[in-house]
């Protein structure tokens, strides 16, 4: 039992989700007393069956962390905030700028607002994106290394990442941003394919579907298993210093067609194509991104353990036991 987490009192924010769902079941593992609030937007992958086999040791909440009078509410007499809601989609961040800096900038202000008032002792861990960096001048990419997003979501994520940094600053309020590369695993949503691209393809070989390659498929990606990111988060939780951002990855070189062959080869079904890239794609491509992850490792020891092959023989695994909650 991590002596940690062990009787705190800890809310997840956007705790239904993906993430925030995982690491609620690892919190309960280890004898934290956990609340969870999520507003359930349809689109985001809030799902009530991710905390199965939890429900009766959760205090599930449905709210927004805009809600300012919830969030205050929420936050007094935690111990621990672990700040997961967010709006999730880079491509949607475009055609809807103002809502995603309504979630991933107001929101976050308004439960770091709720914290200086009421848990100003609280240690709050905030999940940001490799995306902050956009374009990839050097890899390994260091948490030094040029931060100039390429899509609305990369800037508010960032944005938020200064909210934190200013919070740790000025307040002393114990704050850490984690930047979380491609993050794959059991509970993602498999809905549409606007983000968990290993989810989506995983559902398109499961339907015996074609899968898309734009290119050659040699860009390198950072395939992050779930469970290696919910450790990472408790590690950082015992060991992250105030204010810091750090990169967590794999030491894994996956090229993207490689990622699909693993999927499709699992699976036993569907195909990949290649197809050109669209017009205009070297506006989003960041190039190859491999994560230098040697400033966690240096205070925690943490390392990505789960490969790629074995964290989608899991994925399919779920999926199949578990599909009639996802599609």
């Amino acid at each position: 039992m991590n002596s940690t987490v062990a009787n705190k009192n800890i809310l997840i924010t956007g705790g239904a989700g993906f993430i925030g769902s995982t690491l609620a079941h690892a919190l309960v593992s280890q004898g934290a007393t956990v609340t969870v609030v999520d507003a359930m937007l349809p689109l985001y992958g809030g799902n009530k069956f991710n905390l199965h086999g939890i429900e009766d040791n959760v205090e599930f909440v449905e709210g927004d962390i805009r809600d300012a009078q919830l969030m205050d509410t929420l936050v007094a007499g935690k111990d621990i905030i672990y700040n997961m809601a967010a709006q999730v989609s880079y491509i949607d961040s475009k055609d809807e700028p103002f809502l995603d800096l309504d979630i991933n900038g107001k929101g976050h202000l308004t439960v770091l607002e709720a914290v200086r008032k009421y848990a100003p002792g609280a240690k709050v861990l905030f999940s940001s994106s490799r995306l902050a960096y956009g374009k990839i001048r050097t890899t390994p990419v260091r948490e030094d290394h040029p931060t100039e997003p390429l899509s609305m979501y990369g800037i508010h994520k960032l944005l938020g990442e200064k909210y934190y940094k200013y919070y740790a600053e000025t307040f002393g309020i114990h704050t850490i941003s984690v930047r979380i590369p491609n993050p794959y695993g059991p509970r993602q949503q498999m809905k549409h394919s606007k983000y968990s691209i290993v989810g989506w393809f995983v559902r398109q070989a499961m339907e015996g579907n074609t899968i898309q390659i734009f290119g050659d498929g040699s860009q390198e990606r950072d395939y992050l298993y779930i469970d290696d990111i919910v450790d990472a988060f408790l590690q950082l939780t015992e060991k992250g210093k105030s204010g810091e951002v750090y990169n967590i990855g794999t030491h894994e070189r996956v090229r993207f067609v490689d990622m699909v062959d693993a999927v499709v080869a699992e699976v036993g079904s569907g195909t990949k194509k290649h197809t050109p890239w669209p017009k205009n794609y070297e506006k989003n491509e960041t190039g190859n991104y491999i994560a230098d992850t040697s400033k966690i490792e240096a205070i925690t020891g943490w390392q990505a353990a789960v490969p790629l092959k074995d964290g989608v023989k899991r994925m399919v695994e779920y999926y199949r036991k578990n599909k009639q909650h996802y599609w």
